[in-house]
């Protein structure tokens, strides 16, 4: 069994930056693409970015292409998501998930974790 632990969640203002952290568990991050996904009250959950195993072939939404950087440590078991020129459009749940194959589909993918939210005010 996999866990995902995400943090670093919170509030800070339009323009702002933010990064959210991604704990595994359970097997080594390493075996596994990671994705980050975001739900915003009364819509559909919807992905963001992700990143194969070792780091490269990064992929984003149109929505936070160049604001938005994935990145990971496998040493760490650790996947990170730098978060600049925040709007108010990006306030969600944001959940970081676990998938074998690369996919922006939610159902795709395997395991997640609780999320954390994250709310910019303007």
């Amino acid at each position: 069994q996999v866990q995902l632990v995400e943090s670093g969640g919170g509030v800070v203002q339009a323009g702002g930056s933010l990064r959210l952290s991604c704990a595994v568990s359970g097997r080594p991050s390493s075996r596994y693409i990671m994705g980050w996904f975001r739900q915003a009250p009364g819509l559909e959950r919807e992905f963001v970015a992700w990143i194969s195993r070792n780091g490269g072939s990064p992929y984003y939404a149109d929505s936070v292409k160049g604001r938005f950087t994935i990145s990971r440590d496998n040493a760490k078991n650790t996947v990170y998501l730098q978060m600049n020129s925040l709007k108010p459009e990006d306030t969600a749940l944001y959940y970081c998930a676990a998938t074998q194959n690369f996919a922006v589909g939610p159902s795709s993918y395997d395991y997640w974790g609780q999320g954390t939210q994250v709310t910019v005010s303007s």
